[in-house]
């Protein structure tokens, strides 16, 4: 079986490219596609010196920097992409690598991480932030848009076989696209985050410092809460408004390298969540550290977090809400073996075997499927 993996772009080496890094020691011999490859020097080791093969989009002015800009031209740029020699293709997806042309004798495997919210069920918050949601750029954007959604839905068919990295992804699939799918839980590094030595009296967010993190919530909450500590990682577009709003009991430290972030979750007493994500990995990656989480009640943490056990939930998204929560974990007892437990039910070794095991009968099922048709 002679395979390419498709991935969307590639400019750093976070969520996607974590999941994409394990494909490709699934499948060492794969030839790798992406819209655009700007992903630095200090970052490519995950890739192990595979040449990239890109889009016109790379060549576009200013790319590196602005490509998002370019998302409009991205489905005619990987459209033309030359697959034909392959007998599966992966695509790796959050936005248009699931759009390759293929040929009826190749089988087309995607690696959902979630249709494009902006495209979809989030189209009006997106505008509303960029403040297109009114007046004539407003309408052309929209426009365009709904040409760009109609197109996803229609690459959306060309796909044989879905994965998706949660059954919250699951339902959107179906949702938007009328497809089924399998659940497979992206990796997770366990080995590196582990318990450490001890609990210390503070609580722990990490994330990048984006609206949709609801960073700003968590804060507020802690604010309200002055006997109780915060300590704040992460960096990104809010971190100056949230660095305004931190009381003295907040401590907001920026970026800080895996090691030290691994540090502070080894000894928080909890981490809290408060984002409504597809999967969500740093709140596993805590568990994996021995630590609880304290997350909101909906997305990829009800699958990851277990309520009463490695963790609690809360309802709303909600400085009071929080608040109840933060109460409530104060009068409850957690096992960090437990949480590391927990956590170990997402390790690369179980990614890695439940996606070959997936791709391969895919695979097999497929080459049945066109001997019985004749081909």
């Amino acid at each position: 079986m002679k395979a390419a993996i498709a991935h969307d772009w590639l400019v750093t080496y976070a969520g996607s490219e974590r999941v994409l890094e394990q494909m490709l020691l699934c499948y060492p011999e794969a030839d790798l596609y992406a819209v655009c490859d700007f992903i630095p020097t200090s970052d490519r080791a995950f890739l192990r010196g595979r040449t990239i093969r890109t889009t016109s989009i790379q060549r576009y002015p200013h790319a590196r920097r602005f490509y998002r800009l370019y998302f409009p031209w991205m489905p005619r740029a990987v459209e033309r992409l030359d697959l034909r020699n392959y007998d599966v293709v992966i695509s790796s997806c959050h936005a248009v690598s699931k759009g390759v042309r293929l040929r009826s004798e190749q089988l087309h495997v995607c690696m959902c991480y979630t249709p494009p919210r902006y495209l979809w069920d989030m189209e009006g918050e997106y505008l509303r932030r960029a403040g297109l949601s009114r007046g004539l750029a407003g309408r052309a954007v929209r426009r365009v848009m709904g040409r760009l959604r109609a197109w996803d839905l229609q690459a959306s068919k060309g796909v044989d076989a879905y994965i998706a990295i949660s059954g919250f992804i699951a339902g959107r699939i179906k949702q938007c696209y009328q497809r089924d799918s399998v659940v497979i839980y992206p990796p997770v590094d366990t080995e590196f985050y582990r318990p450490g030595a001890g609990k210390e009296d503070y609580y722990l967010t990490a994330s990048r410092l984006v609206p949709y993190k609801h960073v700003d919530l968590i804060v507020r909450a802690f604010a309200a809460m002055p006997d109780r500590r915060l300590v704040v990682i992460g960096d990104g577009p809010e971190i100056k408004r949230i660095r305004r709003d931190a009381a003295p009991n907040v401590t907001v430290m920026g970026y800080q390298p895996s090691d030290a972030l691994r540090d502070y979750m080894q000894r928080a007493r909890a981490f809290v969540f408060a984002a409504e994500e597809d999967f969500g990995i740093v709140p596993v990656e805590a568990q994996a550290c021995g630590t609880p989480v304290i997350a909101f009640g909906r997305g990829g943490a009800t699958e990851t977090v277990m309520d009463g056990q490695t963790g609690l939930f809360f309802d709303e998204q909600t400085t009071a809400s929080l608040s109840r929560a933060v109460d409530r974990f104060e009068t409850m007892t957690f096992d960090p073996a437990d949480c590391r437990t927990n956590a170990l039910r997402f390790s690369p070794d179980r990614f890695r075997r439940e996606f070959t095991t997936f791709v391969d009968s895919e695979w097999q099922k497929f080459q049945t499927y066109r001997q019985g048709q004749g081909h």
